[in-house]
């Protein structure tokens, strides 16, 4: 089932085009990769989907809606938590109910309900600074999946954490993932974290930024430990790093 679909959007920035004529798509319960160098228009084709920026040309749709150039349709993580150092994390995570118009009290309730399978146990009474920088984006994720169970956009979530816990975090994305079966679309500049975690991959290249190949990871969910490390893995890799090239 088809959820979002970009339809050759074009957008331009004090005269200069940033991205053109880029078409996506996104399914139920994908993880759709997009993945380039910095500068190339990721975070402005995220800033158009979500309504932010309004493109030159071009529609987005969402279950067949045009949301194209409005907001509040799909939730948007960034590469920081953003989590509010004076509020706890059960009032971080409840602020998208809330600012629908639920009351405090059950808007904690229903999130209480996600605390378990996001890891997050004991936590609700933690203030930001107390969690690890794993624990925050789970945080962060969660307060995502509770603005829109549709779609979500990530950019870059994982960027900021050190080797080992961005390697635990992508074990543990990919579990609640499949439990949540959440349609997502991945930025990333990391080529091993976008085979990992999608399962198809857009690649940006070029000035204006472009989709220059669409690659389809053939790997069962979740992925095991194995894949990183298999023949297969490696050969995406190298398909993607000549794409790259390109």
């Amino acid at each position: 089932m088809r959820r979002l679909t970009v339809n050759n959007i074009t957008v331009s920035y004090e005269g200069c085009k940033t991205i053109e004529d880029i078409s996506i798509e996104l399914n139920k319960g994908e993880i759709v990769g997009i993945l380039g160098v910095s500068g190339v228009g990721k975070t402005t084709l995220f800033n158009a989907i979500a309504g932010l920026i309004k493109p030159d040309t071009g529609t987005i749709e969402l279950d067949g809606r045009n949301i194209t150039g409005t907001t509040g349709n799909v939730s948007y993580m960034l590469q920081k938590d953003l989590l509010l150092p004076y509020k706890t994390i059960i009032d971080n995570v409840s602020l998208p109910l809330i600012i629908r118009g639920e009351k405090k009290s059950r808007s904690r309730e229903i999130a209480s309900g996600y605390f378990e399978e996001f890891g997050l146990e004991e936590t609700q009474g933690k203030y930001p600074n107390q969690l690890s920088g794993g624990m925050r984006q789970r945080a962060a994720l969660l307060r995502t999946y509770l603005f829109s169970d549709q779609v979500a956009l990530l950019d870059e979530p994982f960027s900021a954490l050190d080797s080992i816990t961005k390697s635990s975090m992508h074990k543990w994305y990919l579990g609640v993932m499949d439990q949540i079966k959440l349609s997502t679309l991945l930025i990333t500049h990391d080529i091993d974290e976008a085979i990992l975690l999608s399962d198809r991959i857009y690649i940006m290249a070029g000035k204006p930024g472009k989709i220059t190949s669409e690659i389809v990871i053939e790997a069962f969910r979740p992925k095991n430990e194995d894949f990183i490390v298999s023949e297969s893995f490696m050969k995406y890799k190298k398909s993607i790093l000549e794409k790259l090239k390109n």
